[in-house]
């Protein structure tokens, strides 16, 4: 597998992307792979998701070795690198056409909350599971909100052979650590996606908090 550098979607999201070195849109982080292997669907997906937490456990180690020289002379192994298990991942297979669902803005009140029309809405309920795509793209924690076309503009250049070309996978978000900042109050959501027209996967991760 290798990461995709290189993309017209990249291109795209630079106006919504306020992370210089990482790929979002709202509180979604993007991750485009090709594989050279044949696809064997739910196999490959974990795989997929291995690859990408290899990376993003790369990172951490280099951000904390940086660190760790800055501020006190530790090593990595004496701070605090990111941590996972792939193997204790869960997922199930979503409806593509739900999963690209993107419901209207109905009204948006005085304190510039917006209203959808939608089945799902953050309470007290649901603070800190999972979060639909949508709302993770458009509700941000800080900084820009975007507009159902803003969704819809995204995915077309993300999926350009639309909801009938994509494979979806929904993903446990209890074996990493990657995932505590949503669990504590935004949501943690963690979706794979492959693309059989591009034969390419989308990881997609969500986890954020006040």
């Amino acid at each position: 597998m290798r990461e995709i550098t290189n993309d017209a979607f990249y291109d795209l999201i630079k106006k919504y992307d306020t992370d210089s070195e990482n790929h979002y849109v709202g509180e979604v982080r993007y991750y485009l792979i090709s594989d050279d292997r044949p696809y064997e669907g739910k196999n490959s997906h974990r795989e997929a998701l291995r690859f990408v937490f290899d990376r993003l456990l790369e990172k951490s180690i280099e951000h904390d070795e940086e660190a760790g020289r800055a501020q006190s002379g530790r090593t990595a192994c004496e701070l605090y690198p990111l941590t996972y298990d792939i193997g204790k991942a869960q997922a199930v297979l979503m409806d593509p056409r739900e999963f690209l669902y993107c419901p209207n803005i109905v009204k948006t009140d005085y304190y510039g909350n917006r209203h959808y029309d939608a089945g799902w809405w953050p309470n007290d309920d649901n603070i800190g599971t999972s979060v639909p795509y949508w709302y993770a793209l458009m509700e941000p924690v800080y900084g820009r909100k975007n507009r159902p076309e803003d969704f819809e503009k995204v995915n077309r250049v993300l999926f350009p052979g639309g909801a009938g070309e994509i494979e979806i996978y929904e993903w446990t978000t209890d074996w990493s650590d990657y995932f505590d900042d949503g669990h504590e109050w935004y949501g943690a959501s963690c979706w794979s996606v492959y693309d059989r027209s591009m034969k390419r996967f989308a990881v997609m991760l969500v986890s954020s908090t006040d």
